[in-house]
């Protein structure tokens, strides 16, 4: 290592170590053993450029392990990513740019939030199948306008959370060769030696999975791990895993023990760590002047490596022009090529009652058919849940250009990798799973509302209308749970007319995700059913008399509240029926509109859910009731298992009349 490149690793170390003390928290550990691996892939063989932190052919760098996040900012910081000595000196404060965990769409330079470990890997799985999609679209023999890398960095932690090796046994399986991971193997957790929990050959494991594996004995070696990184990218049919073997706490008085993962060093510690590194007498967060100076010329040669591809998408445009302005428009989805949702066409029902998952397969179809970049599928679940894309090919090792993915039985690992599909960008991304499943990708589905991503998840077989598959295969609880994430959108379409809804609202969507949650039975078509759906909640049929009682319902509920409402008006009671696929939806609208659906004068309601009743106590007022599914379910016919649990047109109106009698 070149006396400045020691210079310029030292500083990144001592920055994120000082940023650390500053806060009085975070994680010294992972910037001082892996400061090199990260300067040697930003410095020298990484495509980046500050002057356009968006620019569509950069490299892409995921750290996975984000709880190194002061590294990450300390290479934002000497890279001119716009994050200053000051903001570093904010590091985990109140409304900084350098919060705990990187966070998406707070700093330029940060492409995904991670922090849960194994996120940040899985996700750049999504990016790097985006980018080799995005390729076989766009590249002429004579211009390879998308050829980059999705680089990660990821710990020991990342490695044990099941999700990675979800990802990255799929990664193989597609020959993503241009996914190239450095992990940083320093053999300790917070718990103390990974001997303790996590004994087996990384390597092994990821030559089994179909990758290449490199190793570098040394971590502080910056040639040697040039020339894995450059091996890694000279591989043509396989990603690349790089162990490179670091101390963690590096140079510190704490170097090797996990003690120094997650604790400030404290001033004392800090000294000596300096001292040790033999680092210069600078004021915190000054950077050294020779460093400088040696920026200045890394800057250039980024700044002429993005120059020199910008005059190769000018050749581009010049020699194939329609085929640029459909790039520019699939890069900025920016919902003008959603305008045939708008048109008659797209509004019509289907031709027969058949179950919401089969209209939704018939949704798909018409938006499919309009928008060649829609990349999405179903983890081993296509047929059921109807979500494959009927005239489009599969993504796979052979065929880039493939639209439907195969995830295989990997629901977490599908979560991330449609979130990295979005997050690369090019792409409206889905995936699909039964709903009582989403249980395994949650902590995904969470990360896509953190990040105001609007990807579309389908989730089928919604309740105990599963019927002979039992409990195990029957959701009471998950509805509930994803009404509990913020800035995350549930819908249950009652028939096709909610479907039709509940894709447009998906895919006009700019900063939320939106789950569709769709019926394995057939229900029946309403006349009532209308566009008013996207609302979350409207009036499905307004009563004929005085409003004695407001009936309320989603999904497969809608039509048995229907069968009510007409029994309770051949006894002379006014009912409303109000249709809510969405509450979400329904309580971002204005509190007029809400008090028109639902007026404060009619304090009776009654609503009706196959699931966990927790979400519906805020529509239902003091006096209002539902009936819902507040334990497991049992194994039978659907009909017999919806009779059961008093989901039944006797129950109901018999409910509604004690109600009105109180």
């Amino acid at each position: 290592m070149t006396q400045i490149d020691q210079l310029s690793v030292n500083t990144l170390r001592v920055h994120a170590i000082e940023a650390v003390d500053q806060a009085n928290s975070g994680h010294p550990g992972l910037p001082l053993g892996a400061a090199p691996m990260a300067w040697a892939l930003w410095a020298y063989e990484m495509n980046h450029t500050s002057q356009n932190p968006a620019w569509l052919n950069r490299d892409r760098f995921v750290l996975s392990a984000g709880h190194g996040s002061a590294l990450l900012y300390a290479l934002l910081h000497l890279f001119d990513y716009g994050i200053s000595g000051e903001d570093l000196a904010q590091f985990r404060q109140l409304g900084s740019k350098t919060p705990g965990h990187p966070e998406y769409r707070e700093v330029p330079g940060v492409e995904t939030t991670t922090g849960p470990l194994g996120a940040g890997i899985s996700t750049a799985v999504g990016m790097a199948m985006a980018e080799a999609r995005l390729a076989a679209m766009v590249n002429k023999e004579d211009l390879d306008l998308i050829d980059h890398y999705t680089f990660v960095l990821c710990g020991d932690g990342d490695l044990m959370e099941g999700v990675s090796g979800e990802a990255s046994s799929l990664a193989g399986t597609l020959g993503l060769n241009k996914l190239i991971v450095l992990y940083d193997s320093n053999h300790i957790t917070i718990e103390g030696k990974t001997d303790l929990a996590f004994t087996e050959d990384a390597r092994k494991r990821y030559e089994a999975y179909g990758w290449q594996t490199l190793l570098v004995e040394d971590g502080n070696d910056l040639e040697a791990i040039r020339e894995a990184i450059k091996e890694a990218k000279a591989e043509k049919d396989r990603p690349s895993f790089i162990e490179i073997k670091t101390q963690i706490g590096f140079a510190s008085p704490l170097e090797g023990e996990a003690s120094v993962h997650g604790s400030p060093l404290g001033r004392e510690r800090t000294e000596i760590t300096k001292k040790n590194l033999a680092y210069p007498d600078l004021a915190p967060f000054e950077v050294a002047p020779e460093v400088k100076d040696h920026m200045e010329e890394i800057l250039a040669q980024k700044k002429a490596a993005y120059e020199a591809w910008l005059e190769k998408e000018a050749a581009y445009k010049e020699k194939y022009p329609q085929d640029y302005a459909r790039l520019e428009a699939q890069m900025s989805l920016d919902k003008k090529d959603l305008a045939f949702m708008d048109q008659e066409a797209y509004w019509k029902r289907v031709d027969k009652d058949m179950a919401t998952r089969a209209s939704s397969h018939q949704v798909l179809q018409r938006i499919s058919k309009e928008i060649p970049y829609l990349f999405g599928g179903s983890a081993d679940l296509g047929p059921s849940n109807k979500s494959t894309m009927d005239d489009k090919d599969s993504f796979s090792k052979t065929t880039r250009e493939g639209a439907n993915i195969h995830f295989g039985v990997r629901e977490h690992a599908m979560g991330a990798i449609i979130n990295g599909i979005y997050l690369h960008g090019g792409f409206y991304s889905y995936g699909a799973t039964f709903l009582v499943f989403s249980d395994y990708l949650k902590p995904q589905l969470r990360l896509s509302a953190l990040m105001h991503l609007p990807v579309t998840y389908i989730f089928t077989h919604d309740s105990i209308g599963v019927g002979e598959d039992g409990p195990t295969h029957q959701p009471v609880d998950q509805l509930t749970m994803l009404r509990a994430i913020p800035n995350f959108v549930t819908f249950r379409p009652a028939d096709s007319m909610e479907v039709l809804a509940g894709w447009y609202v998906s895919m006009h969507a700019k900063y939320s995700p939106l789950a569709l949650i769709l019926s394995r039975q057939t229900l029946p078509e309403l006349a009532g059913s209308s566009k008013e759906a996207i609302r979350g909640g409207y009036i499905l049929e307004k009563e004929k008399t005085d409003l004695d009682l407001i009936l309320m319902a989603s999904g497969s509920e809608v039509a048995l509240a229907l069968e009510a409402k007409k029994s309770l008006e051949e006894e002379g009671y006014g009912v409303r029926l109000v249709s809510m696929p969405s509450m979400e939806l329904f309580d971002a609208q204005s509190c007029k509109y809400k008090n028109t659906v639902l007026p404060k004068s009619c304090r009776k309601r009654l609503a009706l859910e196959a699931g966990n009743s927790l979400a519906w106590h805020r529509w239902l007022g003091l006096e209002g009731q539902v009936l819902s599914m507040d334990e497991f379910g049992a194994s039978g016919p659907a009909k017999e298992v919806f009779d059961h649990f008093g989901f039944s047109l006797e129950n109901v109106v018999k409910k509604a009349k004690d109600l009105l009698k109180d």
